[in-house]
């Protein structure tokens, strides 16, 4: 289970312009620069609980509403929840359209302008889910 949600987590990331995947602290992070999600191994109890995850960025103010409405799905991550960072759980029933979404928001938020701006031209968004 772990290695497809790596494996789908890595199709997710990398088909976003300019994301690269390097590994770190035993884990593989996504980076646009600067890193937009890092996987949660279950291997490593101490950081997911045992269980598969993403940690991502999220907006001001949307962390709190994400824990809130739904802690079955959500989680606050260690070292970076203090920050802004939201953990989505990735097993039993994921809906990968949403992960999709939350990663690209994590990108947004992340991506440098110039990028983003490429990201969003019209002639750019074919085949793109919005």
């Amino acid at each position: 289970m772990a290695d497809l949600a790596l494996a789908k987590l890595r199709e997710i990331c990398l088909a976003l312009p300019g994301a690269t995947e390097v590994p770190a602290w035993e884990t593989s992070t996504f980076r646009v620069g600067k890193i937009f999600a890092m996987y949660a191994q279950p291997s490593d109890s101490k950081h997911s609980g045992g269980r598969p995850g993403v940690w991502l960025k999220v907006a001001p103010g949307v962390q709190s509403l994400m824990l809130a409405d739904r802690p079955d799905r959500f989680y606050f991550p260690p070292y970076v929840g203090k920050s802004g960072w939201i953990g989505v759980w990735l097993d039993k029933r994921v809906s990968w359209k949403e992960v999709a979404l939350l990663v690209e928001e994590s990108w947004r938020l992340m991506a440098p302008a110039k990028l983003r701006k490429a990201y969003d031209d019209p002639k750019h968004t074919k085949g793109r889910a919005r």
